[in-house]
């Protein structure tokens, strides 16, 4: 069992920045890849970012690429994802996930196990 807790939303204007945050508890965290997600309403979950259990390895959806970052400190069994040059397309609510059946990057949501309750991001223009 894998529990996350996301954090870090707000809003923000077009061009600023900001971090989110997931705490892990459970399962041992370096074991697994994590990824973050995003939804808005009425459309399915997007992937937008994941990274290998070592944080040796990343990959972003090309809509991210280059302005988002993803981070992970097993020592604090955290992720985290820096977002820059944020456009008001970016508005979604931000999920984390666990994909504890592998160590490294997968980028479909079914393969992911758990997730967190989703933290707000709104972009204004």
């Amino acid at each position: 069992q894998v529990r996350l807790v996301e954090s870090g939303g707000g809003l923000v204007q077009a061009g600023g920045s900001l971090r989110l945050s997931c705490a892990a508890s459970g399962r041992t965290f370096s074991r697994y890849a994590m990824g973050w997600f995003r939804q808005v309403p009425g459309k399915e979950r997007e992937f937008v970012a994941a990274i290998t259990w070592s944080g040796g390895s990343a990959y972003y959806a090309d809509s991210v690429k280059g302005r988002f970052t993803i981070s992970r400190d097993n020592a604090k069994n955290a992720v985290y994802l820096q977002m820059n040059s944020l456009k008001p397309e970016d508005t979604a609510v931000y999920y984390c996930g666990a994909d504890v059946d592998t160590a490294y990057i997968r980028v479909d949501v079914a393969d992911y196990d758990y997730w967190g309750q989703g933290t707000q991001v709104t972009v204004s223009s």
